[in-house]
């Protein structure tokens, strides 16, 4: 057994979404979370300025003695991982849209990924559309400052269901049955997403495969903790903001919250 604490990142708050997955799955291990808020979205970012932020990053949870590292960012997942994989020796285990599922799944052969404009783009989710949906229509569908919104907490807010609206609506004529969400931010807006594309649309996200991948890889490492301790939070922005963002997507009030500079 090993009771290190597992880190977990995302260029935000959105990455909640995936360690509640995890959390559910692995009961007894400890997460050091950290959004970069100071640096978000990640979404219009270069590839070498995301090398870069996942790497202090991960220098940081290396300082906090993690035992594995979850990128809960799809973003930094298909621009960064190979990066941090070749620089550090440790599991990474990264955060990419359900295309195999999706492509499993789907009745009509009509699918759609859902996620930043930056993923949306990325050759990595080409390749992986082009891998596991080779038959399969896959429609890439970017939320123009979707993360930005989540980021307060405050999913009220109408501009989310203007661009939700916008975003999803084309693909009611297309005869699509399922939905992958490609951004760790969205799973929180699932039941604003199902209202829009009715019963007949199946909406899936990332967190629960994440979570069994994380268990494999810990199983197959021989390192699965056993004594729960706490958790703790860090961001790079605003502290305040963070703290209420993150008390209102996970309906707590964690108490070890902190700002850090990387």
């Amino acid at each position: 057994m090993d009771n290190r604490p597992i880190g977990i990142f995302d260029s935000g708050v959105g990455g909640l979404s995936v360690l509640v997955e995890v959390q559910k799955l692995l009961p007894l291990e400890n997460f050091i979370f950290v959004g970069d808020q100071g640096n978000m979205p990640y979404g219009g970012k270069t590839k070498e300025q995301l090398n870069s932020y996942a790497d202090k990053i991960m220098a940081f949870l290396v300082s906090q003695n993690v035992k594995a590292v979850i990128v809960a960012c799809n973003t930094a997942t298909v621009y960064a991982i190979d990066f941090l994989r070749e620089k550090y020796k440790m599991p990474i285990i990264g955060t990419v849209p359900v295309i195999k599922t999706i492509a499993n799944i789907t009745k009509t052969k009509k699918t759609a990924v859902f996620s930043t404009p930056a993923t949306t783009k990325s050759p990595y989710l080409s390749a992986l559309i082009e891998k596991f949906a080779p038959n399969v229509t896959v429609y890439k569908i970017g939320g123009t400052g979707l993360e930005e919104l989540i980021e307060t907490g405050d999913l009220e807010n109408k501009q989310i269901d203007k661009i939700l609206h916008e975003s999803l609506e084309p693909l009611l004529q297309k005869n699509v049955d399922i939905i992958a969400l490609g951004c760790t931010h969205y799973p929180f807006l699932t039941d604003k997403i199902q209202k829009i594309v009715g019963k007949n649309v199946q909406v899936v996200d990332s967190g629960g495969a994440v979570a069994r991948r994380t268990k494999a890889i810990l199983t197959n490492n021989q390192i699965l903790g056993s004594k729960r301790t706490d958790d703790f939070y860090y961001t790079t922005g605003n502290k305040n903001r963070f703290a209420k963002a993150v008390k209102s997507l996970l309906k707590k009030s964690p108490r070890n919250i902190s700002s850090i500079i990387i």
